[in-house]
């Protein structure tokens, strides 16, 4: 059940910055145009691609269905994102190991 940390030596990239740079960037789109080709509000899509909020399942899904990109690949992103950004706080979260039996 202990699972080993593994130190990769890279900090994970956040979704959003990647949706900026990689798809608006690239296709030349304002975050108001591609809130409008995505049929989400601004500030959502602006809090996203400005590292405010998580993509979600249905943005994913969304940014898949209109700039082709994998939603699995953006899910397993976030997931990365969070588990990094998580570990980096275990110093400040404090659980006592069960042990069963010892009550």
């Amino acid at each position: 059940m202990a699972e080993e940390r593994v130190k990769v030596g890279m900090t994970p990239a956040h979704p959003g910055e990647f949706i900026r740079e990689e798809i608006l960037d690239a296709l030349g789109l304002s975050v108001s145009q591609a809130a409008g080709i995505l049929g989400v509000r601004r500030a959502t899509l602006s809090d996203l691609v400005n590292e405010r909020a998580g993509v979600s399942p249905e943005m994913a899904l969304r940014i898949e269905k209109a700039f082709g990109v994998s939603m699995d690949t953006l899910l397993r992103m976030q997931a990365w994102y969070d588990s990094h950004t998580m570990r980096r706080r275990a110093d400040e979260i404090r659980v006592t190991r069960y042990v069963p039996g010892a009550d």
